[in-house]
């Protein structure tokens, strides 16, 4: 079962043709989706759109670290996150993506730890797995999860860290996954080559994080759903596998973590 494990579907950049999007998901193959929201508003447009597919595409919500100082009150942000998952059982199924992100200087580090932290907590009370996205943070993240989310579910969006970072966060439990996305496709990415080859299969996950990351041969190009596929193509050759053994394996990762059928 091809899973895209991070899709962003409900942005504007699908407002032309979202519904021929997802189509040629199902024509390639992509049976499950999970499309993340990431601030207050795109809980409401990742809602809206869920709900015309169901029992196709799933949610996950939460602050993105660059996007915490646009809620407003983030506080009484994730109050309201914590009800939108109450009233919505077995729909949004993760909270995040949420983590740090260095990269941008949106937010200060600082604030960011705190409302990681403030997520993280709030998963555990709704006994939700964490989506996590990292960029130029990984020792404070790692820091992080190794004090507060020990032995809980956890999907490492996007990977972009080394070898030995991954070999640390599956250390976190058994219930941790690295996801790869379209930057595995390139052809210099070798740090990405070498996680592919040494993350065993049943700790993996395959995403598109579209619109962006577009795979090869697409780079440059709007990333979609139906190119996940291209990831998983790649992952299997990078490992020496079949397509069918990564798409079958890293689907039923996807259902383990998260309780989809």
């Amino acid at each position: 079962m091809l899973i895209d494990a991070h899709a962003h579907l409900d942005l504007e950049d699908y407002a032309d043709d979202r519904a021929e999007t997802i189509e040629r998901a199902r024509q390639t193959g992509v049976e499950r989706i999970l499309n993340v929201g990431v601030d207050p508003p795109r809980w409401n447009s990742s809602l809206e759109l869920a709900r015309r597919y169901p029992g196709y595409m799933y949610l996950a919500l939460g602050l993105h670290p660059t996007d915490i100082l646009r809620a407003g009150n983030p506080d009484a942000a994730l109050e309201r996150l914590g009800n939108i998952v109450t009233e919505n059982p077995g729909l949004v199924v993760a909270l995040g993506e949420t983590g740090l992100d260095y990269y941008h200087e949106d937010v200060p580090p600082d604030i960011q730890k705190i409302y990681f932290e403030k997520q993280i907590d709030l998963a555990a009370r709704l006994n939700l797995p964490l989506v996590i996205h990292c960029r130029d943070a990984m020792p404070d993240l790692l820091a992080i999860l190794k004090q507060k989310a020990a032995g809980r579910k956890i999907m490492m969006h996007c990977f972009t860290g080394t070898p030995a970072e991954a070999a640390e966060c599956i250390a976190l439990g058994e219930d941790v996954f690295i996801s790869m996305a379209g930057p595995v496709t390139f052809a210099k990415a070798f740090e990405r080559h070498e996680v592919a080859r040494t993350v065993p299969l049943d700790r993996m996950l395959v995403e598109t994080d579209c619109p962006f990351l577009t795979p090869h041969p697409f780079r440059g190009r709007r990333n979609e759903p139906a190119r996940v596929r291209l990831v998983a193509e790649k992952i299997a050759e990078l490992k020496g596998v079949t397509y069918e053994e990564v798409a079958e394996q890293t689907g039923r990762n996807v259902r383990r973590l998260f309780g989809i059928v």
